[in-house]
């Protein structure tokens, strides 16, 4: 049974250069360990809330000192000396601990940090790796395989500074058999992509907040075509080879009943439901991701039941990694994919249950990483642990992205678990 000796917080920065929350966790037995936390950019209305400053002479308001005194004072003096059976027990103190509805007193990035940090201490402690210590979460004995990755390749929305205002077209390695064969085909494809829009744009080799290449497209249909040609320049089939995944946040371009995709396309929800239909018949998309807007209830299930059987209907800022979104998307037939981001809800034990809640329906699950990342990896071992379909780190650029990708490599070479299929 793990006693915890102290809890304490640091202020560090994430890969957008603003502020996050790390945490470590000393326990009784000797065992430290150390977690950094992500923060999102492009958030939900109903995630859990991440506590900053809102000091305008510090980090514009994004300071995170008030959330990592939580971690050193409240926190610290609620949990040192205490030993804790598991990891549910642990996280029901911290939120009983808050108190709020959201995390919004002591802040979902200090809670999160210390869950974290608590689970890895754990792991350490009994001598098992990260990725098994989250397969018990989920009551499973072992890790049995490993996510498929799906990639940014080109970006735009609250990522690339609304060029278009889709937020992300992302390559989905279909036919590789390995996380190696799957990484060297994006690697081509980016690569393929990233002379192509040199060629076609004259622009320099920049990316979005997640690695993504953001040239301004001149429509959202040149962003897709583009995509399709860089495939083919890799030497791939485009569907049978690499599909496509497309997070569209409507959310960000939705308002007062119109999805606005550019200033000459302004569309009411049953046309959106059709354009991203249209998209289905043009291109090798496996999944939609916020296809509507996160608070378009009465038309999510029209969206569902218009993509059946053609790609999944995967849920963001739509389901916020929570319960009772997730179970009232079921009971509307609303979805059928989740994706998973601990930090929209904020400790693991709640993450675990969204996860256990999708699964029970026979959702498809993409644990994904946030805009703003740093170089911890622990999101790959949860991803293993979880036995999730998909992962979403985010491109094949950038140390905070290639550190998932990398874990996931070690990962294979230790246990040589399969890919999960397309």
């Amino acid at each position: 049974m793990p006693i915890i000796r102290r809890v304490t917080g640091l202020e560090i920065l994430d890969s957008r250069g603003r502020p996050t929350v790390q945490a470590s966790c000393e326990l009784v037995s000797g065992v430290v360990a150390t977690v950094s936390v992500p923060s999102g950019a492009s958030t939900g209305a109903n995630e859990a809330h991440e506590l900053r400053d809102g000091d305008p002479k510090r980090y514009r308001g994004l300071g995170c000192r008030q959330a990592v005194s939580n971690i050193n004072e409240t926190i610290n003096k609620a949990l040192a000396g205490f030993a804790f059976d598991n990891q549910a027990e642990l996280d029901a103190s911290l939120i009983e601990l808050d108190g709020s509805s959201d995390k919004s007193r002591l802040g979902a990035n200090a809670i999160l940090a210390v869950s974290l940090a608590f689970a890895r201490a754990c792991a350490i402690e009994q001598q098992v790796p990260l990725y098994q210590y989250f397969a018990g979460l989920q009551n499973r004995s072992a890790a049995s395989r490993l996510p498929r990755p799906t990639i940014n390749l080109f970006s735009g929305g609250k990522h690339a500074g609304a060029q278009v205002a889709i937020q992300d077209l992302l390559v989905v390695p279909v036919a590789a058999q390995t996380m190696d064969e799957a990484l060297a085909t994006v690697v081509a494809v980016f690569q393929a992509a990233a002379d192509l829009t040199h060629e076609r744009y004259g622009v320099r080799l920049l990316t979005a907040d997640e690695g993504g290449l953001a040239p301004p497209f001149p429509s959202l249909d040149a962003m897709f075509e583009d995509a399709i040609e860089a495939i083919r320049r890799a030497g791939f089939e485009p569907g049978p080879d690499v599909a496509l995944a497309v997070d569209v946040a409507s959310s960000h371009f939705y308002q007062d009943g119109v999805y606005a995709l550019s200033p000459q396309q302004r569309l009411s929800p049953v046309d959106m439901i059709e354009q991203l239909a249209q998209w289905l018949d043009r291109y090798p998309i496996i999944s939609l991701e916020d296809g509507l807007a996160e608070d378009d209830w009465a038309h999510w299930p029209q969206l569902r039941a218009r993509l059946a059987g053609r790609a999944l209907v995967l849920g963001d800022d739509f389901l916020c990694t929570n319960p009772a979104r997730i179970r009232k998307a079921i009971d509307a037939n609303a979805a059928n994919a989740l994706l998973l981001k601990v930090n929209q809800i904020g400790t693991l034990t709640e993450a675990s249950e969204a996860c256990r809640i999708a699964r029970a329906a026979g959702w498809h699950v993409t644990v994904s990483a946030r805009s703003g990342e740093t170089e911890d990896s622990w999101l790959a071992d949860l991803s293993v642990g979880w036995s999730g379909d998909h992962i979403k780190v985010g491109s094949i650029t950038q140390s905070e992205r290639l550190a998932k990708y990398n874990r996931l490599l070690a990962i294979e070479a230790e246990t040589r678990l399969p890919l999960a299929p397309p």
